[in-house]
Formats: C-alpha cells, structure tokens, sequence
C-alpha cells in the first residue's frame, strides 16, 4: 500500500499517524513581464524581468507570506516604530523616494535582514539584538534599500520570480517527511528562494548605495564598516547560526574593506557624526533585555536541524523559563514536541502560543495538524480557516482544509480543496495527493 493510499485510509479511520501529520505540516508549507529598463541609480539600461508595478505586485503577494513563516513582527510597536522611523527618514532620500517601503522588526531568531523587490523590508529580532547603536542599524537598512533602489532583485528573477518562490518551498516540504528537515528550512523557504543567489557585484552595489543613505541620513560612514566587522565575527564564531544570512548575503573580508576605504576617503568627514549610540540602547531595551531567550531560541532551532531533538527541547525550555509568554519560543516548543511524537503537551503550547499573538497565523497551522493527530478534523479545520482568513492565498492551507473536510466525512466539499489546490500547484507530493483522491472519487478521469 503507497503512502497516499495509507493516509487515505487514516483519515476514514480518523487516526492521522505522526509520520503522517509531519507530512501534512510540510506539504502545507507552500507558499510575462518586461525587458529592458534605465536603472534608478546609474541612469544605464538594465535588463529586469518586472516592471515597478509588478516589483510592488510581488511584495503584496509574497512577503506577508514570508513574515508570517518569521513568525510575525515583534509585539512590540515602540521598537516597530523605531526601526520604521529610521527607514522612512532614509527612505526619503534614496534614488526611488516614491517606493512604498515598510520596515518590522520579525520574531525570527536567526541573523538576518531581508527586502522584497517592492521595499517591504524584515529585521530579524536575532539581528537587532546583536547591534551596538543606530548608525549599524541604519547601514542594515541601507543595505537593503540599496537592492531596491538598484532593482537588483527584478534584473535576477525574471519573469518567474512568484512562480519560484512557490514551487521551491513546495519542492523542499514535499522531499522530507520529518520535522528536521523542514526545519533546517524553517520559515526561510520563501526568503531563500526569492532573494538567494545575489552576485557579489550586487552586494558591493547595496553596500555603496547604503553606505551613501547610510552618511546622507547623517550618520557615519563608520557604521557600514561595523556592521560588516559584526557580522564577519559571527560567522566565524557560529557560522551554522548565520547559514541563511551568507546564503542571501554573502559576506567577505572584501567587502568590509570596502566599506572601510570609503569611509577613509569619500566619507571622510562624516566620520565625527555621532552613531547614536545611547537613543539606540534606550529604543531597542526591552528587546535586548530578552537576548538570552533569543539566543536560547536560536540554539534550539539548530538542535532540531541536527534532529537533536532532547536538545533542542532544553534549549526552548531555558528561553520559556526566562520569558513565559514568548511567541517564538512557545511555537518552537510545540513543533519539538510534536517532532518527538508528545502531541498532547505540543498542543498545549501552541494554544499558548496563539492566545500571546492571536493576529499571526503559525500557530493556527500548527494546531489544525495536531487537531488532526488528536482525531479532530473539525478542530483541525477550524484552526486552518483561521489562518486562511489571516493570511489568505497559502496553497498548502488549501490543501490542508482539503484534508481536514475528508477527515470530516465531507468527501464534496474535500473534493473543492483538492481541486483548487491542484489550480495553484500541479507538482509535488501534495498534488499528487489531490488528484488521486479525486481520481478515487470518480471526479477526474
């Protein structure tokens, strides 16, 4: 008996195995344009594969998507404010002014800062805790404005940037039928296959472009140069912790000594501006106060890509000691548990986790499997419609509310989901799924 056909009989039975609902976790992780352009930075052509309209477009579509796999903005909006202040003020005074930039601060533990072609930008908590003051920040956003500004993202991707995005992050779900190896993926899916791969040639561009926001906004040059000494310190010390940072950004000695030259020269004289440091500490207190909880994370998060799963569990529980009521560290937990097959305490501190954030959609997917491991399809399918009204357009929700309704018994309305999912994805073991149980029920030939 294949997989499919054994999962089809669980859900008669109402009795979703664990293998079975780490499957289901995984396959519900799924998230003709234009030629030639004048670039907003040097005035030459370049060859994009979107318009701006699209770049905007895209953003719509793809990064509330993406956030929501970094579990959310912070909850807390006097740092959002903070950081978004920063970035509009610099924003203002880059090459394209007109673009609708949006700037949070995500729950996400690992290293990173991101921007979609559009300007929609994320600041990991997991970087922003390791920065020293204000001018480091500024260049982390810099950076980032640089890629829009120089439209880098539209002159890689091409025509299939949504298209890919998509069926990577189907691609990776449906090849790994255990948590570790979704979760060395984790919530990186979308970034990673949206933004890897940028030439270093781009990368020296965004550090130039952000380093002249960086001492136009009127901080020092200085602060791009740290921020490049900060990173490159971390990669050595914990290169697996920054494995998603230097896969979208990677990093050499190249390129802080090039931040470093022109700040000895060009910049010169922008070097005695104050990097602001104390306004910094005072914004961003209440989020440093919680580093060891971040820090704790983001060990567990690499136990569980090892499939260290004791460890890992240990590591969630030190942060959870340290702050009870973390988003973060509460769902983490939850999808450790539920690796180790201890689905009633997973289902405890996902429900914890969606009553501390009850607006971000994770721990309502989390919650519909293991409704499902707990023979519960109507749980199960109340908890995906919820996502599916926080953050609507996911395909492998779709798929997942497909499952729940056969659970249900409601083979028709089962039938509905697996024929719309099968309209947004026709690979992958999830479509395959789809259309074997339609094919069974006599729906499709």
């Amino acid at each position: 008996m294949s997989f499919f056909d054994d999962l089809a009989r669980s859900l008669e039975r109402n009795r979703i195995t664990r293998r079975q609902a780490l499957w289901l976790l995984g396959a519900g992780a799924a998230a003709g344009l234009s030629g030639c352009a004048t670039s907003p930075v040097t005035g030459e052509t370049i060859l994009v594969g979107m318009s701006e309209a699209q770049e905007k477009q895209t953003d719509a579509q793809v990064a509330p998507h993406q956030f929501s796999q970094d579990l959310g903005a912070i909850q807390d909006e006097a740092v959002n404010r903070y950081v978004a202040g920063i970035g509009q003020r610099m924003g203002a005074l880059t090459h394209r002014p007109q673009m609708p930039y949006s700037y949070r601060v995500l729950n996400a533990n690992y290293v990173n800062a991101y921007t979609f072609p559009g300007g929609a930008m994320g600041v990991t908590r997991g970087i922003l805790a390791d920065l020293d003051d204000e001018a480091q920040l500024a260049a982390l956003l810099g950076h980032e404005l640089g890629h829009v500004n120089a439209r880098h993202a539209a002159q890689r991707q091409g025509q299939n940037l949504v298209a890919q995005a998509a069926l990577a992050g189907l691609n990776v779900a449906a090849q790994s039928s255990d948590w570790g190896g979704l979760m060395s993926m984790g919530g990186q899916i979308g970034a990673s296959a949206l933004l890897a791969g940028y030439s270093r040639e781009h990368e020296r561009e965004a550090d130039a472009l952000g380093q002249e926001y960086l001492v136009k906004a009127g901080y020092p040059a200085t602060g791009m140069v740290r921020l490049h000494q900060l990173l490159v310190a971390e990669e050595k010390s914990a290169p697996s912790l920054l494995q998603t940072m230097f896969s979208t950004h990677p990093m050499s000695s190249e390129r802080m000594q090039a931040a470093q030259a022109a700040a000895d020269s060009r910049y010169r004289i922008s070097n005695s501006l104050d990097a602001r440091r104390e306004r910094f500490m005072d914004s961003t207190a209440r989020l440093r106060r919680i580093r060891p909880t971040i820090d704790a994370c983001k060990n567990g998060e690499t136990a569980m890509a090892a499939r260290q799963y004791p460890k890992a569990q240990a590591e969630f529980q030190t942060a959870l000691a340290r702050t009870p009521r973390d988003y973060a560290s509460n769902l983490r937990m939850a999808q450790c548990l539920q690796a180790q097959g201890q689905t009633a305490k997973a289902v405890d501190y996902a429900d914890n986790a969606r009553e501390i954030y009850p607006q971000e959609a994770q721990a309502y997917k989390l919650a519909g499997v293991l409704a499902l491991q707990q023979r519960d399809a109507g749980r199960a399918y109340q908890n995906l419609d919820r996502f599916d009204r926080l953050l609507p357009g996911d395909a492998g929700i779709t798929f997942l509310k497909g499952i729940s309704l056969e659970g249900m018994g409601n083979r028709q309305a089962a039938a509905q989901h697996y024929a719309a999912y099968l309209r947004q994805s026709q690979q992958g073991n999830a479509a395959q799924y789809s259309y074997n149980r339609l094919k069974a029920w006599g729906m499709v030939k």
